[in-house]
C-alpha cells in the first residue's frame, strides 16, 4: 500500500483551521516542519512552539488518485487554500521520516515518551517507548499532549479507566505505567487492537490490561455487566462526537469519577461544555495552539 502526502505552506494562525479540515477530509497523520529554517528556544513545559513558516504535511491513503484528492481537501473549506504540492510514497519512505525527526518528549514533571531506537536516561521518571504509526498518535499533537500533561498530574493508582477512541493507545499506556489497573480501549478502527498491542508490548504491559474493543462489542460487554462504570474516562477524539455522544460516554463513569475530552477547536468548546455540564462538575477548558482539554468530575 502506498501513500500521497500532501504539503502546504502556512502560518500559525491558520494552521488549526487546516489542520481539523484535513483531519476531516481524511488524512492518516498530520505533521508540522520548519519551512524557513527559523531557531526555536527551549520550550517550557508543556509548551509547543510554532515557527512563523510552518510546512504542513498530511497523509492521505493512495486510494484517491491527486486530482480526486485535491477535489476532496477543496470541499467545505472556507477561506482560501495555500498552494498545495502532491507527492507518492511507500511505507517504507515514510517511516523513515518519522525516524529522522521523531525525538524525546516530556510531559509534566514525571511523563517521556521515547522512541524505542533511543536510551532513555534512568532519570526516575516514568518513560514510555513509542515508535511511529501510520494512522495514530504519538504524542506530538497538541490534545495529546494536553491529555498527557493532565494524566501526569494525576493520582491514577488502582483506577480502571475507559479510553474511548484509543487509537495507538498512547493515552491508556501513559495512565497504566503511571499507576492505573486496567484501561478498556474502544475505538472504530481494527487496527487499534495492533497498534494498541504492540505498544504495550515495546513498554512491558501485560495486554490484559488493556483490552480494545469495537464499538459494537463494547456495548456488548456493558449490557452483559462484564464492564462497571470507570473511574475515569478518556475521549481525545473530535467535537462532534463528543457531543452527539455526550450522554453514552457520561454513563460509562461512575458517580465521583472523571472525565477527560479532548479533540476540540477553540471554537468548539463552549457547544461541548454545554452538553456535559448537567452530569459534570465541569473545569474552565486549558488551551494549546488552539485546541482545548475539558475535565469534570461526575455528579453524585
Amino acid at each position: 500500500m502506498g501513500w500521497i502526502q500532501l504539503q502546504m505552506r502556512t502560518t500559525p494562525d491558520q494552521v488549526q483551521a487546516l489542520e481539523a479540515h484535513l483531519q476531516n477530509q481524511g488524512a492518516q497523520a498530520i505533521t508540522y516542519l520548519d519551512a524557513a529554517d527559523q531557531a526555536l528556544f527551549e520550550p517550557e513545559r508543556g509548551e509547543t512552539p510554532l515557527w512563523n513558516d510552518i510546512l504542513l504535511s498530511a497523509l492521505f491513503s493512495d486510494e484517491l488518485s491527486p486530482p480526486q484528492l485535491l477535489e476532496l481537501i477543496q470541499t467545505g473549506y472556507e477561506g482560501q487554500l495555500p498552494a498545495l504540492d502532491f507527492s507518492l510514497l511507500e511505507d517504507q519512505a515514510w517511516e523513515r521520516s518519522w525516524i529522522e525527526n521523531f525525538k524525546p518528549m516530556s510531559f509534566g514533571d514525571r511523563l517521556s515518551i521515547y522512541p524505542s531506537w533511543t536510551e532513555a536516561p534512568e532519570s526516575g521518571g516514568v518513560i514510555m517507548k513509542l515508535d511511529p504509526g501510520l494512522a495514530f498518535g504519538t504524542g506530538t499533537h497538541p490534545t495529546t499532549a494536553l491529555c498527557l500533561n493532565w494524566l501526569d498530574q494525576q493520582n491514577l493508582d488502582q483506577l480502571t479507566l475507559v479510553d474511548y477512541g484509543c487509537g495507538s493507545g498512547i493515552l491508556g499506556i501513559a495512565a497504566l505505567l503511571l499507576g492505573a489497573v486496567k484501561v478498556y480501549g474502544v475505538d472504530n478502527d481494527p487496527q487499534a487492537l495492533q497498534a494498541t498491542h504492540g505498544n504495550c508490548d515495546k513498554n512491558q504491559l501485560d495486554k490484559i490490561k488493556f483490552p480494545v474493543l469495537l464499538p459494537t462489542d463494547f456495548v456488548a460487554e456493558i449490557n452483559r455487566k462484564t464492564i462497571a462504570p470507570c473511574d475515569l474516562l478518556l475521549a481525545n477524539i473530535l467535537a462532534g462526537p463528543l457531543i452527539s455522544l455526550a450522554r453514552y460516554l457520561g454513563a460509562l463513569v461512575k458517580p465521583g469519577g472523571q472525565i477527560l475530552l479532548s479533540g476540540i477547536l477553540e471554537e468548539q468548546s463552549d457547544a461541548v461544555l454545554e452538553a456535559y455540564q448537567n452530569d459534570f462538575t465541569l473545569s474552565p477548558p486549558v488551551i494549546q495552539d488552539g485546541w482545548v482539554r475539558i475535565d469534570g468530575r461526575r455528579l453524585n
